[in-house]
């Protein structure tokens, strides 16, 4: 039987369930505020674009660089080779020549080349193979060149594949066999040794006293005579004439034969020491830069470990791998490593920048929706509740926003051969997507984790938080003294220990450390200066300056955002061009000490002399504002003064016009000195050859002047026999780059040729050029232009530079937001303010200066704080890196200098301080340019709380 509810107690479990809200809150929210989610969703996007873009772009040029070494490096440095010596000597010899057969090195080099560890991989086209002699033979023919009598020596070879490398010019190509070998030589060959179709040339051999007989059945013409199969060994394609040091130089010829496959066991006879061959031309599309410790781990086991253990059960047991593939690796490696320190200072101090920003944003929203949270905590709010709902708020907005910077970042940044690498142009995705998740998650986390710490108790209203009165509590200060100290140890402990290691991400945390440090104590000092200024302020005249400054002693207490960041983004910017001006003043001074002028003209071989007319002819070449000529005669012997045991030492005598000399010392700053040093004898030229007792000043570097020491030595050169004195010593000079000199005038000379001149001003290298190749062929130019822009070689260094470039100016750009946020917390108060001083007859332009005014402070301290961290940080950083790498494409030892300090930058110091100064004060500016054109019927509303 069934019984029935009553109507009370059916109300009453109806009323126990909660009540289904009205409207969503989140949608609610949005809705409502639809310029705030907007704004907060463009910050996201672009921070998240940045932040996923960041990892993707370090591989590309990281990628880009491995990838232009390898290419760019000569075919014979970059090639692996793998030889063997063929069968042995104690298997008869058809056994050995059927060994050699072509089908069967075949077999070897494709069963080689399947044996390569990963990541190697080889251009099958370029792969080439065959057998060929380590020792050269003789030519025994007396009708071949001999220039000083000694009989010319050929490099007997078989490479694989002459028919599609080469152009037959003459005869046919060689085909020939064991016992009747044939042969072609290329067309430089043939002309220099004076062969042709049907020539034989005879070599010795091994075992009888016959010589073994080579018929040249063709000249072929190499079709890429620079690429691969012909680079690797030079002589193959064009023939030599080597010296042969003794007592006297002699020269002979050196040249090749290239023999056909079938005729290769023919050098089996001879005494040339045959070996089997097989080449593989690495290649590096599928390269990346994560690749490079793979890769060198590969080359080592191939070239000594298990790998090579297996090649030669295919080659035999003397096979043996060689290349240069391991240094070209091993010298980008240290390339990266040297700039990847550098690169992450720039990205940890912009993602401490941006990170901060984020923070303030969440802070703006907080104080906008004080009241709101106030109201609703003290109606029996939970802070669960209230952080949820506000984490739904955010979500909604951060993870659309940071999913499509994203999408973003994976499209917009890809390798060079992102089309063809799948979906994600061969960059790992897990990076970008760590990053994008990481400003997805700060974006979502800060307003409510705010909210929740401002909102932990009840409040009724919001009492004044100044700045000069406001005593911060004593959780805050514990807080504040933690940090503090755990910053200023680790600065110390970086300061101590030095920042040799590079994956300390320490070192790169410094400007961040020591920016922290900077904003912290400035907000603790930020209120003695105005109430120092508030004083005198008082007997000004007017209202609108001490009205400022106690509205800038007004300011929020929470202003330690504002301060880091901009302090941050100050430190970021100042570092970043302090790193860029290295760099470039490193290039300059480089390529300024390669040719000692802004152009430099000399011959290829010592003492070239300068045609009579070509000094005149270059000064009325356009652009040209100096020319310094100079006599330049290399190893000269210098006696010893002090000792008869002394070591040998020898100089570059340089004579120079000391006016224009000195003029270029001046400009260049390489050992200027008043030209009255320099001042004639009088005593010069072919009539002084008899007087080997006048004695030339000279200025000389500091090991010539030891060992000349300050008494008149004797010097014999080309240029004369005459005695010199030291009146100066100097570091370098422009006329030579590295080396000892002595310096004197030239009209002292005995025997005076110019064979340099050193031009100031030219831009346009054509033009020179053209003037000297009217006047002489044997002369070149050097232009320190083109210098300069050698010394950018990889993708790696314009890759970083590219970094730098874009950190910097999203530096700039967060300390713009910075700036508006930071005046955009107080803007209500602002134009509530402006309305009710302006029923007072403050005027517009006044209230223009009250709100410059009371931004400046704040911004002045942070420009004052970031000039000063920038100013702290080059210095702490700059003993462990070198920017080098970075500015010159080689090692230390292959450039003009030995080393590029970082120092620090004026401009890159002063001009982001300024910038920031002039931005606070155009937006405060703006602002009250806009609140007065607004109406103040809404801000003078009587009971308004505001």
């Amino acid at each position: 039987m069934s019984r029935s509810r009553s109507p009370r107690s059916s109300r009453s479990s109806r009323s126990e369930k909660p009540a289904r809200a009205v409207a969503p809150w989140v949608r609610t929210r949005l809705r409502t505020a639809p310029w705030a989610a907007a704004s907060l969703a463009a910050l996201v996007l672009v921070t998240g674009y940045l932040a996923a873009a960041l990892p993707r772009a370090m591989d590309a040029y990281e990628t880009e660089g491995l990838r232009h070494d390898i290419r760019t490096a000569a075919p014979r440095n970059s090639v692996l080779e793998v030889t063997a010596e063929p069968p042995g000597l104690e298997l008869d010899l058809p056994v050995r020549e059927a060994g050699l057969a072509p089908a069967v090195l075949l077999k070897q080099r494709d069963a080689t080349r399947a044996l390569l560890p990963e990541p190697l991989r080889t251009d099958p086209e370029q792969t080439v193979h065959g057998l060929r002699t380590v020792k050269r033979v003789d030519g025994l023919d007396p009708w071949l060149p001999r220039p000083d009598g000694i009989s010319p020596e050929f490099v007997l070879s078989s490479p694989s594949g002459l028919t599609e490398h080469t152009t037959l010019r003459a005869g046919r190509l060689p085909a020939g066999t064991a016992r009747a070998p044939e042969a072609a030589v290329t067309v430089k060959t043939a002309e220099a040794l004076r062969l042709k179709p049907g020539s034989v040339v005879h070599v010795p051999g091994r075992v009888s006293a016959e010589p073994i007989a080579l018929t040249i059945t063709g000249i072929v013409e190499p079709r890429h005579p620079e690429g691969p199969y012909w680079a690797v060994e030079p002589l193959l394609r064009t023939p030599a004439l080597a010296p042969l040091v003794g007592d006297e130089i002699k020269y002979y010829w050196q040249g090749a034969l290239l023999l056909s496959p079938t005729s290769a066991p023919a050098m089996l006879s001879t005494t040339g020491e045959p070996e089997v061959f097989f080449r593989y031309m690495p290649t590096v599309s599928h390269l990346t830069g994560r690749d490079t410790d793979r890769l060198g781990a590969a080359l080592d086991s191939a070239a000594g470990g298990p790998d090579l253990v297996r090649m030669r059960e295919v080659v035999g047991p003397t096979g043996a791998l060689t290349t240069e593939l391991d240094s070209i690796v091993d010298s980008y490696g240290s390339m990266r490593e040297a700039i990847n320190p550098v690169v992450a200072v720039a990205v940890f101090g912009i993602g401490a920048v941006a990170a901060v920003v984020l923070a303030m944003t969440g802070g703006l929203f907080v104080a906008r929706r004080d009241s709101e949270l106030a109201l609703i905590r003290s109606r029996g709010a939970s802070l669960t509740g209230i952080g949820l709902r506000l984490l739904g708020e955010t979500s909604a907005v951060a993870v659309p926003a940071a999913a499509l910077a994203l999408g973003l970042a994976v499209v917009t940044v890809r390798g060079r051969d992102g089309g063809s690498a799948g979906a994600f142009g061969g960059i790992p995705l897990l990076p970008s997507v760590l990053a994008a998740s990481g400003v997805a998650l700060v974006a979502m986390l800060v307003l409510p984790l705010r909210a929740v710490v401002v909102h932990r108790r009840p409040r009724l209203h919001g009492g004044r938080d100044d700045l000069l009165t406001a005593r911060p509590s004593r959780r805050r200060t514990v807080l504040e003294i933690t940090l503090l100290v755990l910053a200023v140890g680790a600065v110390a402990s970086l300061r101590l220990r030095g920042t040799g290691d590079s994956g300390d991400h320490l070192v790169s945390a410094a400007p961040v450390l020591v920016g922290l440090i900077a904003a912290m104590v400035l907000v603790r000092i930020y209120p003695l200066p105005l109430r120092w200024a508030a004083r005198p302020a008082r007997r000004l005249r007017g209202a609108v300056g001490p009205l400022a400054l106690a509205r800038a002693g007004r300011t929020s207490s929470a202003g330690t955002l504002p301060l880091l960041a901009l302090v941050l983004a100050l430190t970021t910017a100042a570092f970043g061009g302090s790193v860029l001006a290295g760099v470039a003043d490193a290039r300059d001074r480089a390529s300024l000490l390669a040719t000692g002028a802004d152009a430099r003209i000399d011959g290829s071989v010592e003492w070239t002399p300068v045609p009579a007319g070509l000094t005149e002819a270059v000064r009325g070449t356009a652009g040209v504002q100096d020319v310094a000529p100079l006599q330049v005669e290399y190893g000269v012997s210098l006696p010893s003064p002090r000792s008869t045991t002394a070591q040998p030492m020898s100089s570059a005598l340089v004579g120079v016009e000391p006016d224009s000399y000195t003029r270029l010392a001046q400009r260049t700053g390489f050992g200027p000195f008043p030209a009255a040093l320099l001042a004639s004898t009088g005593k010069g030229g072919k009539e002084a050859a008899a007087d080997t007792e006048r004695v030339l000043p000279a200025i000389a570097s500091p090991s010539v002047a030891q060992r000349l020491g300050s008494t008149p030595q004797e010097i014999v050169s080309a240029a004369g026999v005459f005695r010199v004195k030291v009146v100066a010593v100097r570091s370098n000079t422009p006329a030579l780059q590295g080396a000892d000199f002595l310096v004197v005038n030239a009209v002292d000379l005995t025997h005076r040729t110019n064979t340099a001149l050193l031009v100031t001003g030219p831009k346009d290298g054509a033009a020179l050029r053209a003037a000297v190749k009217a006047e002489s062929d044997a002369l070149l130019v050097s232009m320190r232009t083109e210098e300069r822009a050698g010394y950018v070689d990889s993708p790696l260094q314009s890759g970083a530079e590219r970094m730098y470039l874009g950190a910097i100016g999203a530096g700039a750009a967060f300390a713009v937001v910075a700036v508006l946020l930071s005046l955009m917390q107080n803007a209500p108060e602002r134009t509530t303010l402006l309305a009710r001083l302006r029923t007072m007859g403050l005027t517009r332009r006044q209230g223009r200066r009250l709100l410059g005014l009371e931004a400046l402070p704040q911004a002045v301290l942070a420009a004052i704080g970031g000039t000063l961290v920038g100013w702290a940080t080059v210095p702490l950083l700059a003993p462990g890196i070198d920017l080098f790498r970075l500015a010159l494409a080689t090692t230390p030892g292959f450039a003009p200098l030995d080393s590029a300090p970082l120092r620090a930058d004026p401009w890159s110091l002063v001009v982001p301080a300024v910038a920031v100064v002039l931005i606070t004060a155009m937006a405060a500016a703006g602002q009250a340019w806009w609140a007065g054109r607004k109406g103040s019927i809404k801000e003078l509303r009587a009971g308004d709380a505001r």
